[in-house]
C-alpha cells in the first residue's frame, strides 16, 4: 500500500517543501489530516505507531485552517491534528467530530534566516533593515502560526515598519520554503522544523519569547467520519499521540 504524505524535493543544494501525492484510500487505512508544522514529528510518531499496531497511517499535511473547512465539507479524514484549538472547536461546534479536542503540545515560534551574516536576536530589529527586502510568515487567516507571528509582529512594534516586505505562505511549510530557498532573507516559522534532521545545520535561527503572543497551543480530534468509518483505529492513533513514546517525540521537535 503507498502512503499518502507531504514530501520534500531536492533541487541542487536545496530541499522544497511541495504538495501532497495523493493515492486511493483502502478499508483497513486511517486517514490523518495534520498540521504542517508537525510533519517532522508526526512521521516518527506513525512509524512507531505503525509498528506496533501494524495499521497503515495516511497523513495529508496542509494548513489547519485548510484542513478544517476540508473535514467540514466532507473530506474522509478519521483524525485532525491542528496547530492550535481553535480549528478543532470550531469543528466540534459543528458537530464534526467524535469527542472534544485534546491538546497534544505547545508549539513555538522562531526567527530564521538562511542568508550568511546576518545576525539573528529575538528581539526582530533586524526586520527594519535595508538587508531584509521580504520576510515569509504563513497565512494568518489560516495558519495559527501565521497568527502568532503577526500578533508577535504588532506587540514588538515592527507590523507597520515591516508590513510591506511580508510575504505570505499557504501554511508554515511553505513559509519555511520560502526562508529556505532564500526567496525571503528571514521569515518565522516553527521550531519543530528547524529542529528536523534535514534543517539542522542551515541558516541560524532565535526562538521567540512566548509572552509576546498568544500560546500556539496544539490540538488533535477524531473526527465524525473516523468515528463512523474506522472507530478502533482512530481511538487507537488519537490516544497513541498523547503516550509516553509520542511525548518524547514532540519534545525531540521543540514542543512544550
Amino acid at each position: 500500500m503507498q502512503k499518502t504524505v507531504n514530501f520534500f524535493r531536492t533541487i541542487g543544494s536545496s530541499t522544497l517543501i511541495l504538495g501532497i501525492l495523493q493515492f486511493p484510500l483502502q478499508a483497513q487505512d486511517l486517514s490523518v489530516a495534520a498540521a504542517a508544522n508537525v510533519r517532522f514529528a508526526l512521521e516518527e510518531i506513525e512509524r512507531v505507531f505503525e509498528q506496533k499496531t501494524k495499521l497503515v497511517v495516511e497523513v495529508n499535511y496542509s494548513s489547519s485552517g485548510k484542513l478544517s473547512t476540508q473535514i467540514t465539507q466532507g473530506a474522509p479524514f478519521d483524525v485532525f491534528i491542528s496547530a492550535d484549538e481553535e480549528y478543532p472547536l470550531s469543528l466540534q461546534k459543528a458537530e464534526a467530530t467524535a469527542n472534544a479536542p485534546k491538546v497534544y503540545a505547545e508549539g513555538t515560534l522562531v526567527l530564521w534566516t538562511t542568508q550568511i551574516g546576518f545576525s539573528l536576536k529575538a528581539d526582530g530589529k533586524i526586520l527594519r533593515s535595508d538587508k531584509v527586502q521580504k520576510i515569509a510568515i504563513a497565512n494568518p487567516k489560516t495558519a495559527p502560526y501565521g497568527r502568532a507571528a503577526l500578533e508577535w509582529l504588532k506587540k514588538k512594534g515592527l507590523f507597520a515598519a515591516v508590513e510591506s516586505k511580508l510575504v505570505y505562505g499557504e501554511s508554515i511549510a511553505q513559509a519555511t520554503q520560502y526562508i529556505l530557498t532564500g526567496a525571503c532573507e528571514v521569515g518565522l516559522t516553527a521550531k519543530s522544523m528547524v529542529m528536523s534532521e534535514e534543517m539542522k545545520g542551515k541558516g541560524t535561527w532565535a526562538e521567540i519569547d512566548p509572552k509576546n503572543h498568544e500560546p500556539i497551543r496544539q490540538a488533535a480530534v477524531i473526527t465524525t467520519y473516523g468515528q463512523n468509518k474506522h472507530p478502533e483505529a482512530s481511538r487507537k492513533f488519537f490516544d497513541f499521540l498523547f503516550s509516553a513514546e509520542a511525548k518524547k517525540i514532540w519534545k525531540k521537535y521543540g514542543y512544550r
